[in-house]
């Protein structure tokens, strides 16, 4: 049996790092970590003890046609301390989303990719 612990990392294809690093570090606050030299452009952000990784490389999934809700396509799921000042945040941006269809206290959006992203209220 495997003795795997936890996720290090999730990687996302992006477009333009500069676009996703306005959403990701200046509209979710994350901070970048240090990436090694690789031979295409993107950036590494802390999460925790977690990372992703975004890699500005050629997407070969179709980013048209996705379910409106992101909670119907593949998503990458995080926590938050108060989802009411996500909410706000995103809002003030005019960044979409919607809020969990399954009762619990959570929302979806997209990143500028049409990554699906979901924020789930940590217990207060």
């Amino acid at each position: 049996m495997t003795d795997i612990r936890a996720i290090h990392h999730v990687s996302m294809i992006i477009s333009s790092t500069d676009k996703s690093l306005a959403f990701y570090q200046g509209r979710l606050g994350l901070e970048t970590v240090e990436r090694p030299d690789l031979p295409f452009p993107g950036i590494w952000l802390k999460i925790g003890d977690q990372q992703l990784h975004l890699l500005e490389l050629p997407n070969p999934d179709p980013v048209d046609q996705r379910p409106e809700h992101g909670g119907r396509d593949r998503h990458l799921a995080l926590s938050v301390r108060n989802l009411d000042v996500l909410a706000t945040s995103l809002e003030g941006a005019g960044v979409g989303y919607t809020r969990s269809r399954s009762g619990r206290d959570a929302l979806f959006c997209r990143d500028p990719d049409g990554n699906a992203l979901e924020f789930i209220q940590q217990e207060k």
